[in-house]
């Protein structure tokens, strides 16, 4: 995909595939029988919904960060990194509104709204507080029934008993649904994150609840803020399945996912889902400096080759499974081989979903010059 400079971290900038990071890519994909067989079963389409999502989160992170250079908002609060963790789990749900499942996203994973129907429009209009936002301007996090998003609260991890009670009542209904939640690996640390894991084994909810390790809380590292290395042995201490992801691995993530449903629906949640990342910025758009004094340079190199999206392009791109459909244009110029269509093909997913940004940030623009919220809304949909 393009990068661009004044927003990408620097070690994007200028990113180029690792050809030890390409082979382990499908390495990782066998590792797992089950995952593989369910990856092999993804038709074209599908492998390309998952690119266009993934560009989809990182474009409209973008603009939200141009809107912070530009003084249109003062801060953001981005995923750049972490794509595959949210994209890869939302794509692995029964994603059919209202009535399939349902996602409580943090604010780190946004991608998941537009994944599961909410227009980016109305995302960016959330950060512009306008009157015709999913909030109606009361506040940025957004999230909307319609589309199966509960929407997040400030008090991180919070979410985790909000999405027990959907999946008891799913449970109670006889209803083919689960819920899915992330909670960040500082999170994990509010009691209720814990009353609300030990409630979702004990009475054997479908709910899977996604631990997104990007291994710092704000400003603390885990180490600092937790003896173990990992969260391996949570599934152990509450007596459910935990799985490990490599979450910056789109069909690592889609994959488990989609046993983790499986299982689920089948009587047999919860499960847990241990994705180790890594946050390529600040906690906000505020403080990158501060962040990036945290860990030492090696580390945002180590990951910055690891780009979720890079790896997943040059996946696609040598796969030998060609993106045909989009490309029989170049079917039978002489001279162009298979990967060179198939770069072809993620070339026009990539112009329609900027298209698709730059359109909803237009649209989202033109609410804040003519529907901000009047004086006399405030008390609209206000319960006292």
């Amino acid at each position: 995909m393009k990068r661009y400079a004044a927003y990408d971290p620097p070690e994007y900038v200028d990113w180029e595939p690792d050809e030890e990071l390409v082979e382990s890519y499908g390495a990782r994909i066998r590792e797992h029988p089950e995952r593989a067989s369910i990856i092999e079963a993804l038709d074209v389409g599908s492998r390309l919904d998952l690119y266009g999502g993934l560009l989809r989160f990182r474009l409209h992170d973008i603009m939200l960060q141009r809107w912070v250079k530009q003084g249109v908002i003062s801060k953001a609060w981005l995923g750049t990194g972490e794509e595959a963790t949210t994209i890869g789990a939302v794509h692995a749900l029964r994603r059919e509104g209202e009535d399939g499942d349902y996602v409580g996203p943090m604010i780190r994973n946004n991608g998941a709204c537009h994944e599961m129907g909410m227009s980016v429009a109305d995302m960016l209009r959330a950060y512009l507080a306008t009157g015709d936002s999913p909030t109606h301007g009361r506040d940025l996090h957004v999230g909307d029934l319609r589309h199966g998003v509960v929407t997040p609260i400030s008090m991180v991890g919070g979410l985790v008993p909000v999405m027990n009670g959907f999946a008891l009542a799913f449970e109670r209904r006889g209803e083919d649904r689960v819920t899915l939640t992330w909670v960040g690996d500082g999170a994990t640390k509010n009691g209720e994150v814990h009353e609300a894991m030990n409630f979702a084994a004990v009475m054997g909810l479908p709910a899977i609840v996604v631990i997104q390790n990007n291994q710092v809380a704000l400003g603390t590292r885990l180490d600092q803020h937790q003896l173990a290395p990992d969260f391996s042995g949570w599934g152990r201490a509450y007596g459910a399945t935990l799985v490990s992801v490599d979450g910056n691995h789109v069909l690592d993530v889609y994959a488990a996912v989609r046993l983790a449903r499986r299982q689920c629906v089948s009587g047999e949640g919860p499960v847990f889902i241990e994705a180790t990342t890594f946050r390529m910025g600040g906690h906000a758009t505020h403080d990158v400096r501060e962040a990036r004094a945290t860990f030492p340079s090696s580390l945002f190199e180590e990951w910055g080759r690891r780009d979720p999206i890079g790896c997943y392009e040059e996946y696609l791109a040598r796969d030998e499974r060609e993106l045909r459909a989009a490309a029989s244009d170049l079917a039978d110029v002489e001279g162009v081989d298979r990967e060179t269509r198939n770069r072809a093909v993620l070339g026009r997913v990539e112009e329609a979903v900027t298209r698709e940004v730059e359109e909803a940030a237009e649209a989202a623009l033109e609410s804040r010059r003519t529907r901000m919220p009047q004086p006399g809304d405030a008390a609209v949909g206000a319960y006292a």
